[in-house]
């Protein structure tokens, strides 16, 4: 199997909260489009981690992904070492993705600020030969990581237009009612008093008016980003 992005997260729910309307977005171009879920969330107050399998399940078919994989890492207790470097290199050889999204290097959850460091450091690892060799090595092209609900110094690198999908992203984030039915807040959602999918979309409204457009997700990149036509560009000064 071979996709063309893999959006890796710490939990169920991370990637449809954060970077959903990219994915939907990508799919819609004929992208092949796979999720990585690294714990089972068993630790979360609400719900329990067979519940979110099967609504993750359902947020996956919502999406339209070709694969979702769950790596089974004890949540609220993920670390950064040789040998979960290595379990998530040999996951993402087996989805070949040119591009990866991981989380904001910034977060609340300690799962999250973890799961930054780990998924950029697979994707390096995932390139050495010798490293579990017997999963022939792919290094993706590409990572990106998510900003969204992030108001760091860091200013996002470039924002996805998903203005045209937005309303299946909140579709797929409906999927889990055990974790935000008649919620406020959630993983990096900070609260403000309104309903979270109100929130949500309050947000995206945020990065698409930066980009000019209804709605979007926002992603930063340590590399500065190319451009060919100078004459070409988007997004208006005035």
């Amino acid at each position: 199997m071979s996709v063309d992005i893999l959006a890796i997260a710490a939990h169920r729910d991370d990637v449809e909260l954060t970077c959903g309307g990219t994915l939907l977005a990508a799919a819609a171009r004929g992208r092949r489009t796979a999720i990585i879920d690294l714990t089972g969330g068993e630790a979360g107050t609400r719900g329990s981690a067979e519940l979110r399998a099967r609504e993750a399940e359902r947020a996956a078919e919502v999406l339209g992904v070709t694969a979702r994989e769950n790596l089974g890492f004890p949540d609220a207790a993920l670390v950064n070492t040789p040998e979960t470097r290595a379990t998530v290199a040999a996951a993402i050889r087996r989805l070949r993705p040119r591009v990866v999204i991981a989380p904001a290097s910034f977060g609340r959850h300690p799962d999250h600020r973890i799961a930054s460091e780990l998924v950029r450091d697979a994707c390096f690892v995932a390139g050495l030969a010798k490293v579990e060799p017997s999963v022939p090595a792919h290094r993706p092209f590409k990572v990106v990581h998510s900003l969204t609900y992030r108001e760091d110094a860091v200013k996002p690198t470039f924002i996805v237009d998903i203005s045209d999908v937005f309303e299946r992203k909140l579709d797929a984030i409906r999927c889990y009612a055990s974790q935000f039915e008649g919620v406020t807040q959630a993983g990096e959602v900070y609260p403000n008093g309104d309903p979270l999918l109100d929130i949500v979309r309050h947000q995206a409204a945020h990065y698409g008016s930066q980009i000019r457009t209804r709605y979007g997700e926002p992603f930063f990149t340590h590399e500065t980003m190319r451009v060919d036509d100078i004459a070409a560009l988007e997004v208006s000064t005035f």
